[in-house]
């Protein structure tokens, strides 16, 4: 006979699962507080200040110059780094046209791609189809969806694009270096992308108001929700972890909606349910050869 439901045995789920949401807003905050400085930095400087600020601490968290990479791994790695700068730059891109949730939505089609790949069984076809209508009513396709920037739209799916190649180049990377294979990532990417940034970036990058918001955004999508992710994925079953992951693109609609004043249509709303069901199915019906979730996969393009 099982244990009654209790508050104390609980616990252990609630905690992790809370943590994990707690994550999730952090990094949708730090995208909403992001595009709210679009009209002093521009995306590009504010990819470049949201890249190497997350990067520097990264760096002195993880410290990535001891990690040793065999020359196998060295190609894949360069790979990353370049697709986790592009994630970056391509995003941000994005959502100055395009609504946060809808952005987001959008860019987990990447990893939702990359996870049904090879479907064989009838039950996987239902999230391919499920994920094909909610890409169907996001982008804007038809005189219904033409406030979608289409523009932007790409850009999003370019930036899911950019994560699928990106999971897959930090698999080979290095992944028995966890967290600190990020860090080295994040550095490689800066190396490119933060000049790149830089030299597009609008006058206002200049100023010396900017930094703290600039640092601020770098915790919130990097440092905070990257840790918490961590602490999340320790207490939790892969399946799980990943299921919950899949809240993503609402959790973007939401915090779009509370701090920019983004209101999505009923079709948006729609689609991005869609895509969240034929995530979180994919995710929990995957077969359990292919279930393990990687510590390098679990960072965001943001």
């Amino acid at each position: 006979m099982s244990a009654p439901l209790t508050t104390k045995n609980m616990a252990p789920v609630l905690f992790p699962i809370a943590v994990l949401l707690i994550a999730m807003l952090s990094l949708q905050g730090g995208a909403s507080l992001a595009k709210s400085m679009f009209s002093t930095v521009g995306a590009t400087g504010i990819t470049a200040l949201r890249l190497g600020l997350g990067t520097l601490i990264l760096c002195i968290i993880f410290k990535p110059w001891r990690l040793r990479f065999t020359r196998e791994q060295r190609k894949p790695l360069l790979m990353y780094g370049l697709a986790l700068g592009c994630m970056n730059y391509l995003f941000y891109l994005a959502i100055r046209t395009v609504p946060l949730g809808v952005a987001v939505g959008l860019e987990f089609l990447g990893p939702l791609t990359l996870a049904l790949i090879g479907a064989r069984r009838p039950l996987d076809f239902l999230w391919v189809l499920l994920a094909v209508a909610g890409l169907w009513f996001l982008l804007p396709i038809g005189e219904g969806m033409s406030h979608i920037d289409p523009l932007g739209a790409l850009l999003a799916v370019g930036a899911g694009a950019c994560w699928a190649v990106y999971i897959l180049a930090g698999q080979r990377a290095g992944a028995e270096h966890g967290p600190a294979t990020v860090a080295m990532g994040s550095l490689i990417a800066s190396v490119i992308f933060v000049p790149l940034g830089l030299t597009f970036a609008a006058p206002g990058i200049w100023h010396w108001e900017v930094l703290p918001l600039a640092l601020l955004i770098a915790l919130l999508s990097s440092a905070i929700p990257y840790s918490l992710e961590m602490m999340a994925l320790t207490r939790l079953p892969a399946r799980i972890f990943g299921t919950l992951m899949s809240l993503e693109p609402a959790m973007a609609a939401l915090s779009g909606m509370l701090f920019l004043g983004e209101l999505l249509t009923l079709k948006q709303w729609i689609a991005l349910l869609a895509i969240i069901i034929a995530s979180a199915g994919s995710t929990l019906t995957m077969k359990q050869k292919s279930a393990k979730i990687s510590e390098v996969d679990i960072t965001h393009p943001q």
